[in-house]
C-alpha cells in the first residue's frame, strides 16, 4: 500500500524487453534502503524489487501491467515518480493507493491559474465517470491530487508549485500518457450498487 506522497523523482537508467514482459533498471537514491521482494511504486504502479544496490534497483513488468499502464512508453533517462511502500511507523499522508492503476488518460490541457499554481485536465474513458467525484481523491502518475472538476470524459486537478517541482509534473506535456487508479472506496462502492442493481432490479428499473 502506499499514500500517493512522492518521495523521489528518479531515472530510467536501462530498459530491457523480455518476452511478454519488461525489465526496468532505475537510478535513485532510495536504492540503497530498499531490499529484494519489496515494493516500490514506479509511476504509481506496483511493481516488486527483483535486485537492488546502493544506487540502482530493478523491477520487471508484466503483460497486463504493461496493457493498462503507461510504463512502455519510457526511455532511457525519463524521470519516474517513487514511493516506497507505507510502514505502520510513517503517517499515512495522501490517500490510500493500491498502485493498481486503473487505466491510462491523456494530458488535454495545462494552464497557469492565479499565478503561480497550475490546473491540468486529463481526458478519460467514460467508462470511469462514476468513479469520479468533484473534491474526491485520484493518483495520477503516482501523485495523490484533489479532483477540482470533472465533466463527461475528463477531470481537473489543481497543482501547487511544490508538487509541480518536486514530481514529474513539469516534464509532462499535452498529449502525454499517465497513470490513472481511482479511489479504492469509490470503486468498492459502485462495483456494490452494481452488484445489487444486477440482483435485485434484473429487468433495469
Amino acid at each position: 500500500m502506499f499514500t500517493g506522497i512522492v518521495k523521489e523523482v528518479g531515472r530510467v537508467a536501462e530498459i530491457h524487453s523480455m518476452p511478454g514482459s519488461l525489465e526496468l533498471i532505475i537510478t535513485a537514491e532510495m536504492a540503497s534502503t530498499l531490499s529484494v521482494d519489496q515494493s516500490v511504486s514506479v509511476r504509481g504502479v506496483c511493481l516488486t524489487v527483483v535486485s537492488c544496490d546502493e544506487t540502482r534497483f530493478r523491477v520487471q513488468c508484466v503483460a497486463e501491467t504493461l496493457r493498462k499502464t503507461n510504463l512502455n512508453d519510457l526511455s532511457v533517462g525519463d524521470p519516474v515518480n517513487l514511493e516506497q511502500a507505507v510502514s505502520m511507523d510513517r503517517a499515512l499522508d495522501g490517500h490510500i493507493v493500491q498502485g493498481h492503476v486503473d487505466t491510462t488518460g491523456e494530458i488535454v490541457e495545462i494552464r497557469k491559474v492565479d499565478g503561480t499554481d497550475r490546473m491540468i485536465r486529463v481526458s478519460f474513458a467514460d467508462t470511469f465517470r462514476d468513479l469520479v467525484v468533484d473534491r474526491g481523491s485520484i493518483t495520477l502518475d503516482g501523485i495523490s491530487l484533489t479532483i477540482a472538476g470533472t465533466g463527461k470524459g475528463w477531470l481537473d486537478v489543481a497543482i501547487i508549485p511544490y508538487t509541480w517541482e518536486k514530481t514529474t509534473l513539469k516534464h509532462r506535456s499535452v498529449g502525454d500518457r499517465v497513470n490513472l487508479e481511482f479511489d479504492l472506496f469509490g470503486k468498492y462502492v459502485v462495483a456494490y450498487l452494481k452488484r445489487y442493481h444486477d440482483t435485485h432490479l434484473p429487468d433495469g428499473n
